[in-house]
C-alpha cells in the first residue's frame, strides 16, 4: 500500500523518493529507477550559474523522458537572484519540483558558500528559498545535512526557515558536512526536524540500504518520506522492496539472474543514451553497483573494466557463467559523490 505525499498542488504517488546522485543519476539510471515506481526520481544537481549560461552540459544533465514524470531538479548556489532566475528556466523545461541544494559537503561546492556551505548561513537559506518560491508555481523544497559539524547542529533552526520561507518539504541528511559519508547518519536530528515543522514536510535521508532500514526510519522519526540515495545504485528496485514491506507483503526474489537481466537492461540504455566511449565508462561504473552484490564475479568485473568496446561488454555477460555467483550476505553499495 504506497503512500501518496503532497507537495502544495501537486500529489506524487509515493513517498519513497529518489535522490539526485552527482554522476551516477543520470538519464539511464533514470529509467531504470521509474520502472519501479518510486515518487520522484531527482536529475543530478545543476548549478544556478551554469544555467543561466546555457550551459550545453549542465542542460544534458536535465535530460528526461516524458514517461518520467513527476520529474525533480535540483540546483545549487548561494545567489538569490541568480537562483530564481534558475528555477524559472527548470520550470519552462517542463520539472515538476525544483530542491534546493543544501548538503552536498565537496569542496569544490562549499567553496563558494554553495551546497552545505549555506549551512553556515541559515538566513540565506530562507532568503534563497522566498525568491526561488516566488519565481515559480511548482512546489519548492529543499535538503540539508544536521549542520556543518557536530558543534553548529541546527537542522530544526533551518527546518523552521525552510516553512516560513514557503518550501514544500524538507530533505534532511542525517550526517554532518564535516563527516562527509563517514560514521552512522545520526536519525535523532531528522527526529527533530518532524519535531520542528509545522506544515513543512520532512524527508528522511542517510543509511537506507533496504526494506528494513526504510521502515525504521519512518518509525523512529515519524518523517513524511524517506530520500534513498546511494540505497539506489545496482538495485533500482529498492522502492518496490519498501513498499511491498511496509505492506506487509512477503520479498520478492532478486536472485544472480535477476541481477543480471537488470544489468543488462542499464547497459542497453547507456547505450541507446551515450556514444560509445562514453558507454564505456559508463558500464565500468554501473558494472560495479550490480556486480558488487554478487560473489564469483570478480573475473567478469575485471572484463568489463578492460573491455575496449560496448560489444566486447555484452558478449562477455553473455559468455558469463552466471550458474557459479551467488548472492552476497553482505551489505556493500557503492560510493558516490
Amino acid at each position: 500500500m504506497k503512500k501518496r505525499l503532497k507537495l502544495g498542488s501537486l500529489e506524487l504517488p509515493s513517498n519513497i523518493l529518489y535522490a539526485p546522485l552527482a554522476g551516477c543519476s543520470d538519464l539511464p539510471y533514470r529509467y531504470m529507477s521509474k520502472k519501479f515506481e518510486p515518487g520522484i526520481v531527482y536529475c543530478e544537481m545543476v548549478k544556478i550559474d551554469a544555467l543561466i549560461r546555457h550551459d550545453p552540459h549542465t542542460y544534458r544533465l536535465l535530460d528526461y523522458e516524458p514517461g518520467m514524470h513527476p520529474i525533480g531538479a535540483q540546483i545549487c548556489g548561494s545567489k538569490p537572484k541568480v537562483a530564481a532566475e534558475a528555477a524559472r528556466i527548470v520550470e519552462s523545461l517542463g520539472f515538476d519540483v525544483i530542491d534546493l541544494n543544501c548538503g552536498c559537503p565537496v569542496d569544490k561546492v562549499t567553496k563558494d558558500g554553495s551546497g552545505s556551505g549555506m549551512l553556515r548561513t541559515p538566513e540565506l537559506i530562507g532568503t534563497v528559498l522566498s525568491e526561488v518560491v516566488a519565481a515559480v508555481r511548482i512546489p519548492v523544497t529543499v535538503k540539508i545535512r544536521a549542520g556543518w559539524d557536530e558543534n553548529s547542529i541546527n537542522a530544526a533552526q533551518i527546518t523552521r526557515i525552510a516553512e516560513q520561507s514557503g518550501a514544500q518539504a524538507i530533505t534532511v541528511h542525517g550526517r554532518t558536512r564535516a563527516q562527509g559519508y563517514k560514521g552512522p547518519s545520526n536519525w535523532d536530528y531528522i527526529r527533530d526536524c518532524k519535531a520542528a515543522a509545522d506544515k513543512i514536510l520532512v524527508i528522511g535521508n542517510g543509511d537506507i540500504f533496504d526494506a528494513e532500514s526504510a521502515a525504521r526510519m519512518f518509525s523512529y522519526t515519524k518523517c513524511d518520506g524517506v530520500l534513498v540515495a546511494r540505497g539506489t545504485m545496482g538495485q533500482p528496485w529498492i522502492a518496490e522492496d519498501i513498499h511491498r514491506h511496509l505492506s506487509g507483503m512477503s520479498a520478492l526474489d532478486r536472485s544472480v539472474e535477476y541481477h543480471k537481466l537488470c544489468l543488462i537492461e542499464h547497459f542497453e540504455a547507456i547505450v541507446r543514451y551515450q556514444a560509445e566511449k562514453q558507454s564505456l565508462l559508463d558500464m565500468r561504473r554501473v558494472g560495479c553497483w550490480y556486480l558488487k552484490k554478487l560473489e564469483g564475479v570478480k573475473s567478469l568485473r575485471m572484463q568489463i573494466n578492460r573491455a575496449a568496446t560496448t560489444a566486447e561488454v555484452f558478449k562477455y555477460l553473455q559468455e558469463f557463467p552466471w550458474e557459479t555467483a551467488g548472492l552476497s550476505q553482505e551489505v556493500a553499495f557503492a560510493e558516490s559523490e
